[in-house]
């Protein structure tokens, strides 16, 4: 786990934290573990394939050969 260090931080601001965190039965610590959790989690969210379309349109360019080849794959040798 990473930790992070908030400096300077005013004092209205945490003790609005103290407030919300025990409207959340939880720790100060913990609510703000919650607030950072739920202000990345968009981002944590991104589908491959639409990452993968995101990355196509930036490519408008070039074709792409989209026909599979239908022969089954030979099979890998451990030795």
């Amino acid at each position: 786990m990473s930790a992070v260090t908030v400096r300077n931080l005013p004092e209205d601001t945490h003790r609005a934290l103290k407030l919300r965190a025990a409207r959340h039965g939880r720790s100060t610590e913990a609510e703000i573990r919650a607030i950072l959790e739920e202000a990345t989690s968009a981002e944590k969210r991104i589908k491959v394939g639409s990452a993968l379309a995101g990355f196509r349109k930036n490519l408008r360019d070039i074709e792409f050969d989209t026909q599979r080849d239908p022969t089954p794959p030979e099979p890998v040798e451990f030795e």
